[in-house]
């Protein structure tokens, strides 16, 4: 059996932490004001992704550390000349993680799965024929387990795909967006779907083309338009009729008695 098929079938064990250097957020403590936070996310689990450790400041994704080739990957270029973080404090955190993971897989076999909450929209305002990009955002989920894909016309879409880092929230559970690059039309329909433990069956979430509608000024101005038109017409005719009686009685018309 495939593992995306399985993903229903199997609870993992999963160890996560997330810390937050300039902000702690506890259930029913108080809002704490910073100008600035700074998190670190790091979780380690028996599936794929089997672990990940990422930074963000102020929300913005600054560096994620590659697990398999074990060095440190800066979200901009700028980021790793202004500051350095050495791969293998990460990696240490993960084995540690991992250890602990062992130890909590012997006295748990249930992990409570938080379902996702999804939503599809395009990057930029939609003019037909123009390239555009679909971003599926999938929101307040836990463990960070999913398996999402693209469908157009209700077929599979492989090609103009890209997927974020599994994305840590306060409350302790993930967000994560999926792109999709097209050209709109108005016969296309797309579908992001999404797979996670929490869901009792994948989640279609749909995205049209709506119907372009007339500008409600333009609208006015055809109705304006229409109207004087219409007077126009009703006082040229009454122009007219006035006319064509006066013809019918001038006293030059008539022979003298």
């Amino acid at each position: 059996m495939r593992p995306e098929d399985r993903m229903f079938h199997i609870r993992a064990v999963i160890l996560r932490a997330l810390s937050l250097a300039f902000l702690l957020s506890l259930r029913g403590a108080g809002a704490i004001k910073a100008d600035h936070v700074s998190t670190y996310a790091m979780f380690v689990q028996t599936h794929r992704p089997t672990g990940e450790f990422m930074f963000e400041f102020d929300e913005d994704e600054m560096f994620y550390v590659d697990l398999d080739k074990k060095e440190t990957v800066w979200h901009l270029e700028e980021f790793g000349q202004a500051f350095s973080f050495e791969a293998q404090g990460g990696l240490a955190n993960i084995a540690i993680s991992n250890n602990n993971l062992n130890t909590l897989i012997q006295r748990s076999n249930h992990t409570q799965a938080d379902p996702p909450e999804v939503t599809v929209f395009p990057k930029e305002p939609v003019e037909l024929g123009q390239p555009n990009t679909l971003i599926c955002h999938i929101d307040k989920f836990f463990p960070p387990v999913l398996n999402v894909m693209w469908l157009c016309n209700g077929e599979l879409v492989t090609e103009g795909v890209a997927e974020s880092l599994f994305l840590p929230r306060t409350d302790y559970s993930f967000h994560k967006f999926h792109y999709l690059t097209f050209v709109p039309s108005a016969e296309d329909f797309y579908d992001c779907r999404v797979e996670h433990w929490g869901l009792d069956q994948p989640l279609l979430k749909h995205w049209a083309q709506e119907p372009i509608q007339m500008p409600e000024t333009t609208e006015t101005v055809l109705c304006a338009l229409g109207l004087v038109l219409g007077l126009v017409g009703i006082i040229v005719g009454t122009v007219l009729i006035i006319k064509s009686l006066r013809s019918g009685h001038d006293p030059r018309a008539q022979g003298t008695l």
